[in-house]
């Protein structure tokens, strides 16, 4: 007889769909829509980029307060929440004729991506794994990373119709694949008769017990803990080196002689790339102790950000996607693998949004840190040793990470 799926795999799968369709509008396909939105209004890509920032709030301004809520009402209405949002985003941009009009719909998309990208989709997953978090998160991360296969369908979409239909279809696209899948999000195992990792419960479990089990600590005691500093610390650093190679990859490799399609390839590479390291490292972290798997990761970054400065050569494009995405891709699972690990999941929201919201700070500081010293130095390369640098800062507040 065939064994029964553990329904935590189906919320995984969940997880990972919605965070491909959202990332490929919202992250990597919001490229696509630049030129004609210039074309058509005649902004400047200045005026287009600031919307970046807008769309990029649920990451830092936004995540605080979404953790707090998914902890409050649960991941199922967060996501059905932010599925319906983003779909009226979506369809109110395509209606814009003013510039003001242009930003108040990015925000609005922006509230509904908190709702159902990292923050909630996390915290989901590590209410149903323990033992196997490390795999499960590897997983749905990777739906983030997949997210760039959609990428030339919304180029497709801008092509066949114009900007504003396109967005019209993706909206309805939102719906109709997220509210279905929003059904399919529950809370937490012990509601249904589980433990995480599909041992069966004997009788439903109240939230006041699971907080008193080994491993789950007060909100108030996870703020004075050094480890949890020294996570956002790394999260920071992560992702000002992050931000920095994504946002200024094609202007650096085209200011050391590579043509622009070329440069293109590598930037829809990077997060494709990325998947191989949220699956392997994951499944390290579930095998080995997570903050020696996050270190090493650290320092596969950290050459990758060596090999960056030398990309003159062709050929060393190759061995930097082999470690540089991989190994950006896995730090990102392993930073909730951890969290779920050292803290417990009673906050995990909570926990989770303050982490982004340092995430964010590291966001903002990489690509304006890099376009300055080009600016100033006319190369980048500086700025790649520098990154270089800080991930061996990194390396040395993961492994103070203690219980």
């Amino acid at each position: 007889m065939m064994k029964k799926i553990f329904y935590g795999w189906w919320i995984v799968v969940a997880c990972f769909l919605i965070s491909l369709y959202m990332s490929s509008i919202v992250f990597f396909g919001f490229t696509a829509f630049f030129e004609p939105l210039v074309k058509e209004f005649g902004w400047s890509y200045t005026q287009v980029s600031l919307a970046a920032s807008l769309r990029g709030l649920e990451m830092g301004i936004f995540a605080f307060p979404i953790g707090f809520l998914v902890d409050r009402f649960g991941s199922r209405k967060l996501i059905f929440f932010g599925v319906i949002t983003a779909g009226f985003g979506l369809i109110l941009l395509s209606f814009t004729q003013s510039l003001v009009m242009f930003y108040g719909a990015i925000l609005l998309l922006g509230l509904g991506a908190g709702g159902c990208t990292v923050v909630v989709t996390m915290s989901v997953v590590a209410n149903w794994f323990d033992k196997n978090i490390g795999k499960a998160f590897g997983v749905m991360a990777s739906g983030f990373g997949a997210g760039g296969l959609l990428v030339p369908v919304i180029v497709r979409l801008i092509e066949v119709f114009d900007w504003r239909t396109a967005l019209i279809l993706l909206g309805l696209g939102m719906w109709t694949l997220g509210i279905p899948l929003s059904f399919v999000i529950r809370n937490k195992p012990e509601e249904y008769g589980y433990l995480p990792d599909g041992q069966l419960a004997e009788r439903p479990v109240l939230l006041d017990e699971i907080q008193n089990r080994k491993g789950e600590i007060s909100f108030r005691d996870v703020l004075q803990k050094r480890s949890f500093l020294y996570l956002n610390s790394v999260e920071a650093i992560r992702m000002m080196a992050v931000t920095a190679v994504i946002t200024h990859v094609m202007p650096y490799l085209s200011s050391v002689g590579f043509a622009r399609t070329t440069a293109g390839l590598v930037a829809a590479a990077i997060p494709l790339f990325s998947i191989i390291g949220r699956l392997s490292f994951g499944w390290m972290g579930d095998l080995f102790a997570k903050r020696y798997v996050m270190a090493l990761a650290f320092c596969f970054m950290g050459a990758g950000m060596l090999v960056f400065c030398y990309v003159q050569v062709e050929w060393v494009i190759f061995p930097f996607l082999l470690l540089f995405p991989p190994s950006f891709g896995g730090t990102m699972v392993l930073r909730g693998a951890i969290l779920r690990e050292y803290f417990g999941r009673v906050s995990f929201g909570k926990m989770l949004g303050i982490i982004m919201g340092s995430a964010s700070i590291g966001g903002v500081i990489g690509p304006t840190l890099a376009g300055w010293v080009f600016d100033t130095l006319g190369s980048y390369q500086l700025i790649w040793l520098a990154f270089a640098g800080f991930m061996g800062l990194a390396i040395i507040l993961v492994l103070r990470i203690r219980h």
